[in-house]
């Protein structure tokens, strides 16, 4: 399982649609709009569509479910895995409050199945970070500013797209068809 494939995948699509779109639009645009200069009306379309993307992605991370459905599914492998390693004794949880990667184990372990559960479940897809509730936080990144930054990065692939479908059109307007 992979966080931005198998959750994230209808967000980064739709960023990557929404850049395509507006870098059409931009790339295109020869002063389209009256009040502003055509430098001024490329800049105000591209902003619009990379805010337009990141509201998608928090959406889609938000009210949609994509994360809640993320971390019942990291929260399910890891209570899988500690039962098959017989320590029903574990409970574990994601850290939320914002949502991380980071997996947060409480109950009674000594020090080696401390370590070696830490490590074991560090291994889960999509778990970054494991760590025991009496340890301190670790500034871990929220899962939703990881998938905003996908998503810029998905936005950014459909404005080059964009950039290289207007050079193509401008290559072929010299050829009188």
């Amino acid at each position: 399982m992979s966080v931005l494939w198998d959750f994230y995948w209808p967000a980064l699509m739709a960023a990557l649609v929404i850049g395509v779109i507006a870098g059409i639009i931009a790339f295109g645009a020869r002063g389209s709009a009256r009040r502003l200069s055509p430098g001024q009306a490329r800049m105000a379309v591209l902003a619009g569509g990379f805010l337009v993307a990141l509201v998608v992605a928090a959406l889609w991370h938000g009210p949609l479910g994509a994360g809640t459905r993320f971390a019942s599914a990291v929260e399910s492998d890891a209570r899988k895995t500690i039962t098959a390693f017989e320590m029903k004794q574990i409970q574990s949880r994601l850290e939320v409050g914002p949502l991380r990667r980071t997996l947060v184990l409480s109950g009674s372990a000594d020090d080696f199945q401390r370590a070696e559960l830490a490590r074991i479940l560090r291994s889960l897809p999509g778990v970054s970070r494991v760590r025991w509730a009496d340890e301190p936080q670790a500034g871990a990144l929220p899962l939703l500013a990881e998938i905003e930054l996908a998503t810029l990065v998905a936005f950014g692939f459909g404005l080059v797209l964009a950039y290289l479908l207007e050079l193509r059109r401008r290559a072929r307007a010299d050829w009188r068809w």
